[in-house]
Formats: structure tokens, sequence, C-alpha cells
């Protein structure tokens, strides 16, 4: 199925001046890029991307928003967004009172077959759908199904601390440097428990897990992009494939050809190829 043909109006109107429930609109880029600052909405938002990716900050976090993959973010918080063409999506703004169990912290989310498809029935309501009637029973069901999706392990808790946003800096640009902590932490001028103890304190993880969480963030944006898993497995320093879908298959359940392949596979059901 591809993105349904949106109303004209949706296209230019604040959601947050929007009185319903739920308002659903497109987004698309076929070439090029786009990054959205810091900034906030009274509405929270899903973001549901069926090609391509996006990346968020928010939340002291830097998500991963893969194909047939979604983000949910709260109302009100402060939140920066970048995206790479080609990318095809569907964006979701939620009434903060709407419905009491919905997530109240961001996170990333699978998207079941059922909310798919509400996701894109709700996106061809008019901007002001009746209150009462079909659409209303339509936005009620895909709220339901909304609270009840599942939490994918997409989020790489970002410090605010100076040194440790040197370190992450560091670390992206060279993923494959295997040093040990106390060689980062002589790189960014502190000691290694200094290092260790800010790390847990800010992101509440190990380094070895916050470089493991980062390694599965890179690995999923590179093969989204077409690489191969040899590529990826070398690329952030694996001796070999096999021990990269070891680490993988621990931390999301299934090996990342698996993963990819289903996300691709339902991104070309989308676009009716």
């Amino acid at each position: 199925m591809s993105l349904p043909e949106l109303p004209p109006h949706l296209l230019d109107v604040d959601p947050d001046d929007v009185p319903r429930p739920v308002l659903v609109v497109g987004m698309g880029l076929v070439t090029g890029g786009f990054e959205l600052n810091f900034h906030t909405h009274r509405k929270a938002q899903l973001f549901f991307m069926l090609r391509g990716e996006v990346t968020c900050e928010a939340s002291n976090a830097l998500w991963l928003v893969p194909p047939q993959s979604a983000l949910w973010i709260p109302g009100n918080t402060n939140h920066s967004i970048k995206g790479r063409a080609p990318l095809e999506g569907l964006a979701l703004f939620v009434e903060p009172d709407a419905i009491a169990t919905l997530p109240r912290e961001c996170c990333a989310v699978s998207v079941s077959p059922l909310l798919r498809e509400l996701l894109f029935r709700a996106a061809t309501l008019p901007a002001l759908y009746p209150l009462d009637g079909p659409e209303a029973r339509l936005v009620t069901v895909l709220l339901d199904e909304l609270a009840a999706a599942q939490v994918e392990n997409l989020r790489l808790p970002m410090p605010t601390d100076a040194r440790l946003r040197r370190l992450v800096e560091m670390i992206t640009a060279h993923p494959a440097d295997g040093a040990t902590m106390k060689e980062w932490a002589r790189r960014i001028g502190v000691g290694e428990r200094t290092l260790s103890r800010l790390l847990v304190h800010e992101t509440g993880m190990s380094f070895g897990r916050w470089r493991q969480q980062l390694h599965i963030i890179l690995a999923l944006q590179w093969l989204t992009r077409g690489a191969s898993v040899q590529s990826v497995a070398i690329d952030l320093g694996y001796e070999s494939a096999s021990s990269f879908v070891t680490m993988f298959r621990k931390a999301l359940g299934t090996s990342p050809a698996r993963y990819i392949t289903r996300r691709l596979d339902l991104a070309r059901v989308d676009a009716g190829d």
C-alpha cells in the first residue's frame, strides 16, 4: 500500500490548533535531507517511517526510527529531528488527555499490521472529522492499538556533560576504535573512574554497554541504507560477522539480516512494488 493521498489543507495547519483528539499527516522527502532544531509541541507525536530513516534527540537520548518502526514523543517534550531522503512516513499528533494509557516517556515502538492500517485510514480523514460516528470510532481503536504497541530497543542515552559529548562525537566518528575505557578517558582528559561515574550517572549504562548500544544504532542505519552484514561488522570493529550477529541477536532478538529484511519487505509492499 502506498501512502494515502492527503487533503492539501492538512499540510499547512498547526497540529496544536486542530481541536480533535488525533491528526495524521504525511511526510516525504525525495532528495537531500532536513533538520529541525530543538522545539516542542503541546500535542504528543508519533513518527512512523514507511521508508527511509529519521533520528531524533529527546529526553537525553538519541533515537533511531528505521523503516516500519515509530517513535513516540509525549507532548511538550523538547526534541530535534534529522531526516535523510528518500523518506516517506506519517506523523500522528495526539491530544495529551486523549487516552490515559499512552506512554509518558519517549520510546521507539513496533507498528503492528493493524496499527499500520489504522494510521493509513486516519491519514485520509479531514482535519475536523466528526466527533461521533465511524470516524470517532476509528480514532478510538487507533489510540487503543497505539497504547498496546511493543517498545523497541532503539534508544541511545545521550549525556549532557561537555566531556562526555566530546566522547560521543569521537566514538561515533571512529566506531571501530576498540580502545579501552582507560584510553578513552585519557583522550578526553579525565580519569577512568571519573569517566565510569559520569557515564553511569548521565546514561545509566556502563561504558561497554553504552558503546554496544551505539553500535546497534549505527548498524541499523547502515543496514537500512543497504550495507552488508559483513561490511557493518568490519566498520564497527568486530573480529568477524558472526560475533557481530551474536551481539545483535542478543540485543534485538533476531539476526540483523532478518530484522532489516522484514522491514524492507514491508516498505516494498507499501510502495506497491
